[in-house]
């Protein structure tokens, strides 16, 4: 077969460009790092990478979602810390009011006291986090969510709070509600006794206690109501009916002596009157404000009768339980943000771990081996050096040159 000297130019010029075209891809792929430059370089790693970045980019917007929820939260936890002090000092501050040796001038004086704590609170249920929102005011956000009306505050925010994917299968709380944190009681809250007294009453009361939790109507919630009551005996005739069932039964009791019914334990004190009740309830929600609110009011008007010094002993003594099962719905929270903030960091290290396997199994399928990707640079760089020398032998060759 003859060949044309037009086609040995052009089979040279074509493998002199081919292996132009391989080192240059190879120089290439070293000045990028990658061994698929371009899809067409590894068509089958180049659509498995694609879904390796994408899996990659979520897990990584799952954790700046982590970030935004832990700040919140953080910010959270620190103003339930703030408000768990208050009430502390709030309960001193009761328990220095309930000494008999106070005047009514002491009592105001505390009183003074209690309302700079009271109105502190207030500014602690408003706080906003870096964005504007109120951290307790649920998914509404233009409004503070306490507002004082007519001298109490009331709650105007939301129920509902925001809710935040930190992960693909968890989506989680990133706030707490203020009906929850300052107006909820838990489950194991003690009861708490409300007294409706009225001249010429002195009745005082203490407790109540849990006497028997296995009492079928322990739980309920019960209002005791003076029938009678026989000065020279102490002994007294009192209606309780069980709120809860709404049956209703009449017995005695004596002043001084325990009074047992539905698993709990109270002792009357002072001198009763006909129509003296008592409401007596378990983990009804109460507000912290209006507590306070009862105990400013109570404090701050004089007990110039025996009357009121009765009725003060047993506001004060109503707002300590108050007080109290407040303060352990506060921490019961509180408790609630750790946990959650604890979940964040397990989901941190779990999308930490995922995220390096994602990197590992990106690198696998398109990072360059750079010990392999310089053998093959210096290969492609002899083979083109070789093309280039066969290509100028052959263009040098000629008949004339024999002549």
């Amino acid at each position: 077969m003859r060949i044309s000297t037009l086609t040995m130019f052009d089979s040279r010029l074509t493998a002199m460009n081919r292996q132009q075209s391989d080192f240059l891809k190879v120089g290439q792929q070293m000045a990028t790092g990658r061994r698929v430059v371009s899809p067409s370089d590894d068509p089958q790693a180049a659509s498995r990478a694609v879904g390796v970045s994408q899996s990659l980019a979520v897990t990584q917007q799952y954790s700046d979602s982590r970030v935004s929820a832990r700040n919140a939260m953080s910010q959270e936890e620190s103003v339930l810390n703030s408000v768990s002090k208050a009430v502390t000092s709030a309960k001193t501050l009761i328990i220095q009011a309930s000494n008999d040796t106070l005047s009514n001038a002491d009592r105001t004086s505390v009183a003074s006291q209690l309302r700079g704590i009271y109105e502190s609170l207030q500014g602690m249920a408003n706080t906003t986090d870096g964005n504007g929102s109120y951290l307790f005011g649920g998914i509404k956000d233009n409004a503070p969510p306490f507002v004082e009306d007519g001298g109490k505050i009331t709650y105007k925010g939301a129920d509902t709070v925001r809710h935040q994917q930190v992960d693909a299968s968890r989506q989680m709380a990133v706030g707490d509600s203020g009906q929850k944190v300052f107006s909820g009681v838990h489950s194991g809250a003690d009861y708490v006794a409300d007294a409706t007294t009225s001249a010429p009453s002195t009745l005082r009361f203490s407790g109540p206690h849990t006497a028997d939790a296995s009492n079928a109507e322990y739980g309920d919630s019960f209002t005791l109501e003076i029938t009678s009551y026989n000065a020279g005996t102490g002994e007294f005739g009192y209606d309780l009916t069980n709120q809860t069932s709404g049956s209703t039964s009449s017995k005695t009791g004596n002043i001084g002596d325990p009074v047992k019914f539905g698993g709990i334990s109270m002792t009357l004190e002072g001198t009763p009157a006909v129509g003296d009740r008592l409401d007596v309830s378990r983990g009804k929600d109460q507000s912290l404000f209006s507590t306070l609110e009862n105990a400013l009011n109570v404090l701050e008007s004089p007990a110039e009768t025996p009357t009121g010094k009765a009725q003060l002993d047993n506001t004060l003594s109503t707002v300590s339980r108050q007080l109290d099962n407040s303060l352990d719905n506060v921490l019961t929270t509180r408790a609630s943000v750790g946990a959650r903030l604890n979940e964040l960091d397990e989901l941190d290290n779990i999308s930490s771990n995922r995220s390096l396997n994602y990197k590992s199994t990106l690198s696998d399928l398109v990072d360059l081996d750079y010990s392999k990707a310089v053998s093959d640079y210096s290969l492609r760089q002899v083979g083109l050096q070789a093309s280039q020398k066969a290509f100028v032998d052959v263009k040098n060759m000629s008949l004339f040159q024999m002549l």
